[in-house]
């Protein structure tokens, strides 16, 4: 049975990808890498002539990353200026430098102002030629991709919420708490003067504006239970959307 549960942990955490860093060292925020290339992949398929077909981020620079200001998730990346590596197809009705620049620049600010990633490089590779009239739109999106690497993975509720889960509950752009983890048997860890949040965020709103907000709140309600000040990190584990109402 525990061997068992370390398979399926693993697997799950595998689905997540990299962990990386969102905003800056100070901030205490990561977000699964796979969530965050779906929301790129469609910044860049939303482009007339392109269609893109793998988004990867890494550190740009992984000895010069400094660290962070509270303790990282598992296996977490440090705070360093990330890159982005994607493969895309592009028509051959426009030169290809052409086609770059303008994924090159959509990347850069669906990094920037919708997630709030750190991005210091892009490189693209260009794969395939399209024919005239594809490309745009693939349907793709933080819904596609916004559960990913938490299959089975059973939200906190109204019932089992403590007064620090519901605290992050309330934060506008908080769409559930989720033990993305496997790892981890609940989505709101505390362990020897930590705590670590795990969750789900709509993709409305920029990503680390929801994790500093969610991590402000967390850790008021922490300093309120009493026992000593802990430090605070925040994991956005998927982008999706509210449940409708």
């Amino acid at each position: 049975m525990a061997g068992d549960q370390l398979v399926t942990a693993v697997r799950q955490q595998l689905g997540l990808g990299r962990l990386l860093p969102l905003g800056g060292p100070a901030d205490g925020a990561w977000i699964a890498e796979r969530p965050a290339a779906a929301l790129l992949r469609e910044a860049g398929d939303a482009l007339p002539g392109l269609r893109v077909a793998t988004v990867r981020l890494c550190l740009a620079e992984p000895g010069a990353a400094p660290e962070p200001a509270v303790p990282a998730p598992p296996s977490a990346l440090p705070p360093g200026p990330l890159r982005i590596e994607a493969d895309f197809a592009a028509t051959a009705g426009r030169p290809v430098p052409a086609s770059a620049g303008l994924l090159r620049e959509a990347l850069l600010a669906c990094a920037a102002e919708r997630l709030g990633l750190e991005v210091s490089a892009v490189d693209l590779r260009v794969t395939d030629l399209l024919d005239e009239g594809e490309g745009g739109e693939s349907g793709g999106g933080p819904d596609t991709a916004g559960s990913a690497g938490t299959p089975g993975a059973r939200g906190a509720t109204a019932e089992d919420a403590g007064p620090l889960e519901t605290a992050v509950l309330r934060v506008p752009g908080v769409v559930r708490l989720v033990p993305a983890l496997g790892a981890l048997s609940r989505p709101v860890r505390r362990e020897d003067g930590h705590v670590l949040v795990q969750l789900a965020a709509a993709p409305d709103r920029r990503t680390l504006d929801v994790a500093r907000a969610a991590r402000a709140a967390a850790q008021k309600a922490a300093d309120g239970e009493g026992g000593g000040r802990p430090t605070v990190a925040v994991l956005v584990a998927a982008l999706e959307p509210p449940a409708a109402s």
